[in-house]
């Protein structure tokens, strides 16, 4: 049995996704299991024991071509990696992502049974078979324990999970000794994709103080390249020492760090989600999405006030005010944190 798992991005879907990856192991556990993945995330899913392979789809490099209308050197990418899944001849491949691409991509490899997880955008079409994203919203990964579940797969331990090595561990180690972080830490996860999921920016400094000063630990930020000016902004403006590593850190050394935090605040990122895998003390301010209020861990929780415009989504109606973000204070984050960490009175 060969089996295909097609999830190109982001991180958080990624996390979400991976109790699968167990759940088909133990399955089938003398199948080859492969993901396909775009480069940028692909250190997320190199270290799982039960991946047997993971294959990268350099989707972001095709657009350029695309753009620069180098077509030959685009459709020779194309073909290539139809060449590498062709070679595996997959029996099964699965599309979580369910979009024309991802669909596109699924059908590319050769599997003779295709499934799809919500597929749309015409990707239906190239599924032998489609399984609707169900389950109880509530819950984080919800739709994916659905899918395990129609799938007749083990579904009684569906927990996320992120690896890494002993060269991240070791980088972390040595971020705490050179920051003095051993008595503990909290990372602050402030940034994402859309500003709209955004906290207001300029609450982040004052929250570091509260931080240190009410539960004890030193703030530490954390974020991709794309974030170091704003993580410079919120460092400036914070009267309290702050450890800013944004854009300071791979992706998985930043998985390595968060699990060693003390506890852990965030929006609605892939970082924060890693938190709840981890099973670190979370807390996640969500506004214009909710993917779930469920956590399944009672050191995790979610921060949510709904209005009657949310979720927004893509869509925000507010012109900017991001009301529903700014009902989260940093009292109730505080209070928040200390149940969190079970140190409430």
């Amino acid at each position: 049995m060969k089996i295909l798992v097609v999830r190109l991005s982001a991180i958080g879907d990624i996390v979400f996704a991976s109790p699968l990856i167990a759940a088909l192991r133990r399955a089938y556990p003398q199948a080859h299991i492969a993901w396909l993945v775009q480069p940028e995330y692909r250190s997320l899913l190199d270290r799982h024991p039960d991946l047997d392979e993971v294959i990268v789809c350099p989707l972001g490099h095709w657009r350029r071509l695309w753009r620069e209308r180098r077509l030959r050197e685009l459709i020779s990418g194309i073909a290539a990696l139809r060449t590498t899944l062709r070679e595996r001849r997959f029996d099964l491949a699965i599309d979580l992502q369910g979009l024309l691409k991802s669909g596109a991509l699924t059908r590319l490899s050769g599997a003779h049974d295709r499934i799809g997880l919500g597929s749309r955008e015409g990707s239906q079409w190239l599924m032998t078979r489609t399984v609707q994203r169900g389950g109880d919203p509530q819950r984080i990964g919800s739709e994916y324990l659905y899918l395990a579940q129609t799938l007749g797969l083990p579904a009684d331990d569906f927990a996320m999970a992120v690896y890494y090595g002993e060269t991240e561990a070791d980088f972390a180690d040595r971020v705490i000794a050179e920051h003095d972080l051993s008595d503990g830490f909290a990372v602050l996860c402030p940034f994402t994709t859309r500003p709209q999921k955004h906290w207001i920016e300029e609450r982040w400094a004052p929250l570091a103080a509260r931080i240190r000063a009410d539960l004890g630990l030193t703030p530490v930020v954390l974020g991709g390249p794309a974030d170091r000016e704003a993580a410079t902004r919120i460092a400036d403006a914070a009267d309290t020492p702050l450890v800013d590593l944004a854009g300071r850190t791979s992706l998985i050394e930043a998985a390595a760090l968060i699990e060693r935090a003390s506890l852990l605040i965030g929006v609605d990122t892939g970082l924060g989600h890693m938190g709840i895998a981890f099973g670190t003390p979370s807390l996640l301010l969500f506004g214009s999405t909710c993917p779930y209020l469920d956590t399944t861990r009672a050191n995790a929780r979610v921060l949510y006030h709904k209005l009657e415009c949310s979720p927004c989504k893509r869509r925000p109606t507010c012109d900017g005010a991001f009301t529903c973000m700014r009902l989260i204070t940093i009292e109730e984050i505080l209070d928040a944190a200390r149940g969190v960490l079970g140190t409430a009175p």
